[in-house]
């Protein structure tokens, strides 16, 4: 591991003076490339001599545990014992660093959420959720559009796509794919009884047309009447979109906007997310000798979470993290719970790493 370190940190050093080289400043895009790539490297650097810096306290205090001073001697076996510790933790926390990074952590993610059992009360719960991840998009400055949208007469929707676009937005986000079930009261509901819905989540990383090619032979497009909401002219204007990707048979509307040019813009942009995701899980399934994820598989059919209104409580079944602040989670306070989800699945890859 260190002599990887080691490695790293001449590539730091190196960069650093080629950053500053004022040939490398006049060319934009050597310079951008170089900069991501020196702030990668900067918290494994800065781990790396925090954990020198520890070392040498440690040898310090190994010299005074022979003097002849008494008390001396004794604040050295504290200090000695102080330093191991934190030895322990740093050379943990470079592990982390270490480990392979996810390449889609720093894209930005399309969130797909569809009503599944339990009729409209799955519909209103698709709303819910959609509003607990803009919440949760707002309080961290992320850009929120809504890309496609199917609402239902009580405020609902059967199902809503949108895009987040922000710093490490799947990074955060990723662990979120999977079945939402909610236990509450339904607001149709005029007996009180508490009923079970569940709602599919889907969050996929956004590809850029540099990533994914799709060939423009490979699509049908087809234009037709907005409906629902909207008034007279988005009835009567031939602006919504339908596009199907024939190789693969995947089809993708969008009818939120006026414009037929903005509405195929955004149905390529769930499209290539798709597609770019269907990629990726192939990809994952052939390599048969990598370990998968025990957190944030991405699988569509698995419970993942559960939420229970009359208790006030959120049970994520996957590392049994289980909160008792149900008000808070759906107003958009998620950062415990993808704070745990990331740290159980560092800890189950570096338990891969090391059988």
């Amino acid at each position: 591991m260190f002599e990887k370190l080691l490695a790293m940190e001449q590539r730091y050093t190196e960069m650093g003076d080629q950053l500053a080289a004022p040939e490398t400043v006049l060319d934009r895009a050597l310079y951008a490339a170089l900069m991501k790539e020196y702030k990668s490297l900067t918290p494994i650097i800065e781990a790396l001599r925090a954990y020198r810096g520890t070392q040498e306290e440690l040898e310090e205090a190994q010299a005074l545990l022979h003097d002849a001073d008494a008390e001396l001697r004794e604040m050295a076996q504290l200090q000695l014992e102080e330093a191991r510790e934190l030895l322990g933790e740093q050379e943990q926390a470079l592990k982390i660093l270490l480990l392979p990074k996810d390449p889609n952590d720093d894209k930005n993610v399309i969130v797909e959420i569809r009503g599944g059992a339990g009729g409209e009360e799955a519909s209103l719960f698709a709303g819910s959720l959609y509003r607990m991840y803009s919440m949760y998009a707002e309080a961290h400055r992320w850009k929120q559009e809504i890309l496609s949208a199917s609402p239902t007469e009580l405020g609902g929707y059967k199902e809503i796509s949108f895009s987040i676009e922000g710093e490490g937005a799947y990074s955060r986000l990723k662990y979120e794919s999977g079945v939402h079930r909610v236990q509450r009261v339904p607001e149709t509901e005029s007996q009180g009884r508490i009923h079970t819905s569940t709602v599919t989540v889907a969050v996929l990383p956004e590809a850029d047309e540099v990533e994914l090619e799709i060939n423009p032979a490979d699509l049908k497009i087809d234009v037709f009447r907005s409906s629902g909401a909207g008034g007279q002219h988005i009835n009567k204007t031939e602006s919504a979109v339908r596009i199907t990707h024939l190789p693969t048979g995947l089809v993708v509307e969008c009818q939120d906007e006026r414009s037929q040019h903005k509405n195929k813009d955004k149905a390529m942009k769930v499209l290539r997310a798709r597609l770019f995701e269907s990629m990726q899980r192939e990809q994952n399934d052939r390599i048969a000798s990598e370990r998968r994820m025990q957190v944030g598989t991405g699988d569509r059919s698995e419970r993942i979470r559960t939420y229970n209104f009359p208790q006030g409580r959120m049970t994520d079944h996957r590392i049994g993290l289980t909160l008792y602040r149900l008000e808070a989670v759906m107003n958009g306070d998620l950062d415990e719970i993808f704070d745990a989800l990331g740290a159980a699945d560092q800890a189950a890859r570096l338990a891969g790493q090391e059988a």
